[in-house]
């Protein structure tokens, strides 16, 4: 599953990189979703709607011919935040609404491409510079490191030392946490690489 970014205000499932060409072709299906969008949306509403594709795509895995039990999501930018909390917010949450409440919404395996993981610290591309998306949802609670547990899947970390919208701290921050908690994860980083 490919969450696109676009600062929780713009883009589209339509924007997806080579990357989802090079993983159909090496037989994954692979899904893009959209999104519903601030400032009209307010957060939580976007994980909200990541939460619920993960379930629709359980509920109909015989229609699409998938493993329900072997999901991965990945995502870029505020898609990767989405995709951060996919792989650490569980039920108890309280992200799961809507439809196919049945279904699970936890995924397997995550990959982050430089989002944001801790909204409580400052940065460019953060909490306080997207206020007419979160405020007033705590900050904490809309960040990926406050859910981090032991159980949580793999995760994959990729991002650009030269990162000034997102920086390389926010990667590492969740780095960290997931190593504290005995979660397997990997940092990438790419270097003399900005954002994107």
């Amino acid at each position: 599953v490919f969450i696109h970014g676009g600062g929780w205000t713009g883009g589209d499932k339509a924007q997806g990189g080579p990357e989802l060409a090079a993983l159909r072709d090496a037989g994954f299906l692979v899904v893009s979703i959209n999104y519903r969008l601030g400032p009209q949306y307010k957060f939580p509403a976007m994980i909200e709607d990541a939460k619920c594709a993960v379930r629709y795509l359980r509920a109909h895995a015989a229609v699409y011919n998938l493993d329900p039990e072997r999901m991965g999501v990945w995502g870029s930018s505020a898609g990767g935040h989405l995709a951060a909390l996919l792989g650490t917010a569980d039920a108890a949450a309280g992200f799961d609404t809507g439809e196919f409440l049945e279904q699970s919404s936890r995924v397997q395996a995550v990959t982050v491409f430089f989002g944001p993981t801790d909204l409580t610290v400052p940065f460019p591309g953060g909490y306080a510079s997207k206020l007419e998306v979160f405020a007033p949802f705590d900050a904490a609670l809309a960040s990926p490191v406050t859910y981090v547990t032991p159980d949580d899947p793999p995760f994959l970390l990729v991002h650009g030392d030269s990162d000034t919208l997102v920086p390389l701290s926010q990667s590492e921050i969740l780095l960290a946490r997931l190593g504290e908690a005995g979660v397997r994860a990997e940092l990438i980083v790419v270097a003399n690489a900005g954002h994107g």
